[in-house]
């Protein structure tokens, strides 16, 4: 359940989701936490696990958040959405991870939340299947894209569901390769359920 209190706490947490997508997203880890653990692929600063993490709460289940915490490509020096704020002083180097623990902590989640700092298809192959959704929100190069989606697609069980982010179909709107994936997951034998903004869920 997204309260008055928590729907602050996402307001002033730093990322790249719209509340309208950010409430679906929520949603789809309700329906997919009856079946199994939830799994996001790019935490960044937390903003959509404060969504997943809810939904765990509320059904009995947990939320494994996955990243390597340095940035994907489009938050390097020089790209659009770049943030000076997540560069470590000492380091010169992004380090997404101390805004996540805070939001975590802020949310009350920390207890339903399972923070894995890592590269996404590593993880993935230390990891069993069963799980109830899996969100995919990293690097979005194809490349990228393409690893995260088969390392992970495979640990969804029957009728879970995949999500995938920031899926464009108008090149002039957006990057093409979550869309790319989107479709291959079409092929792949995954059934569209919704799409709400750039957010397009799809059940195994």
């Amino acid at each position: 359940m997204i309260d008055d209190d928590l729907q602050s706490i996402i307001a002033s947490t730093k990322g790249f989701m719209p509340a309208d997508e950010g409430h679906a997203l929520h949603k789809a880890g309700v329906a997919a936490g009856r079946i199994g653990p939830l799994l996001e692929v790019g935490s960044y600063c937390g903003l959509s696990a404060l969504y997943l993490g809810a939904a765990a709460r509320e059904v009995g289940t947990v939320l494994v958040t996955i990243d390597h915490h340095r940035g994907s490509e489009e938050t390097q020096p020089g790209w659009e959405h770049h943030d000076p704020e997540v560069v470590d002083s000492t380091t010169g180097r992004i380090d997404t991870l101390p805004f996540l623990r805070a939001a975590l902590e802020r949310a009350g989640l920390e207890d339903v939340v399972v923070a894995v700092i890592g590269q996404s298809p590593l993880v993935a192959s230390l990891l069993g299947g069963g799980l109830g959704l899996v969100f995919i929100d990293g690097g979005h190069s194809i490349d990228v894209v393409r690893a995260d989606y088969e390392a992970w697609a495979g640990h969804i069980a029957h009728g879970g569901l995949l999500a995938i982010h920031d899926v464009f179909e108008d090149p002039a709107a957006g990057g093409q390769a979550p869309f790319e994936i989107w479709l291959r997951a079409v092929r792949d034998g995954f059934t569209p359920v919704s799409t709400t903004g750039s957010l397009r869920i799809l059940r195994r």
